[in-house]
């Protein structure tokens, strides 16, 4: 696959950027903020990494990762219950980066196969 077409990868950076452009249009307090701006640039900068190096297969990983780390920040910073928008947020940019990264793994898969085996 050529560089800089995956979707999968498109989806994951434009979510990530999304978290870390947040706080400009949601009101959150100074842990949700950094939480959101630290884990949305690091899932962009992932995803970055996974469309420049279409045959690698750790980053379709990492973006899962990134995901649940999305998913359960909420919960780890104590916020579900308080700040609501955040988590929602959260939430979303988590299950799209984790369905991101899932789908990104098949394709990655077959290519390896594909080339273990001779013709």
């Amino acid at each position: 696959m050529q560089m800089w077409t995956r979707w999968q990868a498109w989806a994951a950076f434009v979510a990530g950027a999304c978290a870390a452009l947040s706080p400009l249009f949601i009101e959150m307090d100074d842990a949700a903020t950094w939480t959101m701006v630290v884990l949305g640039v690091v899932t962009a900068a992932v995803a970055l990494g996974s469309m420049a190096m279409s045959e690698d297969r750790v980053t379709g990983y990492a973006l899962v990762l990134m995901g649940v780390l999305f998913v359960g920040s909420p919960w780890v910073m104590d916020l579900a219950s308080t700040d609501n928008d955040m988590a929602v947020t959260a939430w979303i940019v988590g299950a799209v980066t984790v369905v991101a990264g899932l789908l990104s793994l098949p394709g990655i898969e077959q290519r390896m196969h594909h080339r273990l085996i001779p013709h």
